[in-house]
């Protein structure tokens, strides 16, 4: 029910309040001049970020930042991001409008039938299948920053780095396509248009910052969606910590890590480039991802605060510093935006790539999932005598995706019965033993289940042959460095914030309805004037525009 938002103009009251489970916090006249037409979006995934987290951190800081956008825009209160709640199928939704299934993005760790192996360079004979990885792996120098372009002054000179990313990538890390026996690079594994391809046909000028330059999938099919992508390696060695530390080992680290893709999109609010050197005009479309409240969230205590929650959904004091950071970085933003007079041509979105689980710390299972595999491996070929390995790729992280090197569905029920069957001991959140029953999985999709519950057909060359959901709290780890996790489909992985605020958007309104961060797409395309219909995903999975006018 729509109460008398601020300054909605009618057509944006009758749009929102069809959607249902709508409330709205002041009141004031209706305004009856059109709004404008906002000429920038910027988006700003905060990854690890959950609605919880967003509405205790407001309710203590009511005049914070955060506060400003959650109260001054629109907040959707039920959002939701992709299963699995991975980053890139994350992002990549945020961006096409499209679910894995559509987008053909599982992961950031990811596997291909259809594909030949890394070098393959006379392709005739060679058998398909193989490992598509898109992560820090694909880096000229995945221990430097600078991914490996050879800068001098490092740390510091980092905003020096190349906006042309796919640059730094190794090709020689790629999977070949058989048809062409050629790298395939990420912007070409992703089978869909992305909002930075449809704006660059309008003539719009685009840039996005982010922790890998594999990041340069986001550039689409065209491979040049991106006019400006900024992409630090995250996992490179931590210039200044102690060696074999990354950036996401250390909490400081991290904010020290961010503050660079900070500093690159105010030079970019300046109407500059990321390295604020050249004058490019503001991006139409630009934003960042944030990683402190991701590593937060995981690492059980850095520099000397206890990391995660303290009881069920109420951060630690490490989460809570991470959630100040976050809001000062964000303030800043507003106030760049303001001094620069974009206040009326500027819409912010704020949402997550992915939540992170569990937020309860009773709840944590740690379960060591080498030996799981190992076990359904030897039991495969003691079935099957001569057999090669049944998994020939897995990635577990707080849900269990494998890829299979038997495809029937006799070997997908066979690895889910395995699976299923399977009891130990892992650890909770103090150390202490913890036994698990099912492997820690609650729910099994094999062979053709995992078709269907990713809306394709059974055989399609991406889709894992076995995708299990785990009971809530259990993250597969061989260790005790890590008390959270994603990538599964628990409400902890998916119910990430979602605010609109700025430019033609309505102020103090609440949607409490359900809605799915696939949204955000078309959402851009038409607070820019674009045809949200543009983006392929939109068009296949019928993905509606959030109700922001």
């Amino acid at each position: 029910m729509l109460r008398h938002p601020l300054r909605p103009v009618a057509a944006a009251a009758a749009t929102l309040a069809a959607l249902g489970g709508l409330t709205a916090m002041t009141t004031g006249p209706v305004s009856a001049s059109p709004a404008p037409r906002p000429r920038h979006v910027l988006l700003l995934s905060v990854d690890g970020l959950h609605q919880s987290d967003l509405a205790w951190y407001v309710a203590r800081h009511p005049h914070s930042a955060l506060a400003r956008l959650a109260g001054g825009g629109v907040e959707y209160t039920h959002a939701r991001t992709t299963v699995p709640s991975d980053s890139f199928p994350g992002l990549v939704g945020q961006l096409t409008g499209g679910d894995p299934g559509v987008t053909g993005v599982y992961y950031d760790d990811t596997y291909s039938n259809a594909l030949l192996p890394a070098g393959t360079t006379r392709c005739a004979g060679v058998e398909p299948g193989v490992e598509v990885d898109l992560t820090e792996d694909l880096d000229r120098n995945q221990n430097s920053i600078d991914a490996g372009q050879g800068l001098s002054g490092l740390p510091g000179s980092i905003l020096k780095m190349t906006g042309d990313a796919a640059r730094l990538i190794n090709p020689a890390k790629l999977p070949v396509d058989p048809k062409t026996c050629k790298p395939v690079y990420p912007h070409s594994y992703l089978k869909v248009n992305t909002v930075f391809d449809v704006a660059r046909k309008a003539g719009l000028r685009t840039a996005w910052s982010d922790k890998h330059v594999a990041y340069e999938i986001l550039d689409g099919p065209s491979g040049d969606g991106i006019q400006d992508l900024f992409a630090p390696e995250i996992n490179s060695q931590a210039i200044g910590y102690p060696t074999g530390q990354d950036w996401t080992k250390d909490n400081a680290a991290t904010e020290q890590y961010d503050a660079y893709k900070v500093k690159a999109v105010l030079n970019e609010i300046d109407g500059r480039d990321h390295s604020g050197a050249h004058k490019t005009g503001v991006p139409a479309v630009f934003g960042m991802n944030f990683q402190s409240v991701s590593t937060a969230q995981k690492l059980p205590v850095s520099d000397g605060l206890t990391g995660g929650y303290t009881t069920a959904g109420v951060p630690g004091p490490l989460l809570a510093k991470n959630l100040a950071f976050v809001d000062q970085e964000v303030g800043a933003f507003l106030r760049e935006i303001h001094k620069r007079g974009l206040d009326g041509s500027t819409t912010v979105i704020l949402s997550s790539k992915h939540g992170q689980s569990p937020t309860d710390p009773k709840a944590l299972t740690r379960i060591d999932d080498g030996p799981l595999l190992d076990g359904l491996n030897a039991a495969w070929k003691a079935a099957h005598p001569g057999a090669a390995d049944l998994v020939a790729h897995a990635v577990d992280d707080d849900a269990m995706l494998l890829w299979l090197s038997d495809r029937s569905q006799a070997a997908a029920e066979f690895a889910k019965a395995y699976l299923l069957a399977q009891s130990g001991t892992g650890n909770g959140i103090d150390g202490a033993a913890k036994a698990f029953t099912a492997s820690g999985l609650k729910t099994v999709y094999a062979g053709a289940e995992a078709a269907r519950y990713f809306h394709v057909r059974p055989g399609d060359s991406r889709v894992p042959d076995l995708f299990g959901i785990s009971r809530y709290g259990v993250v597969y780890t061989g260790g005790k460095g890590k008390i959270a996790e994603h990538g599964g489909a628990h409400a902890d992985d998916l119910a990430v914030p979602l605010v609109i605020y700025g430019a033609a958007t309505p102020h103090d309104v609440r949607v409490n309805a359900s809605v799915r961060t696939t949204q955000i797409a078309p959402t851009i395309l038409r607070l820019l004037g674009l045809n949200p219909r543009a983006l392929d995903a939109v068009r296949i999975e019928h993905t509606h525009s959030l109700p922001t006018r």
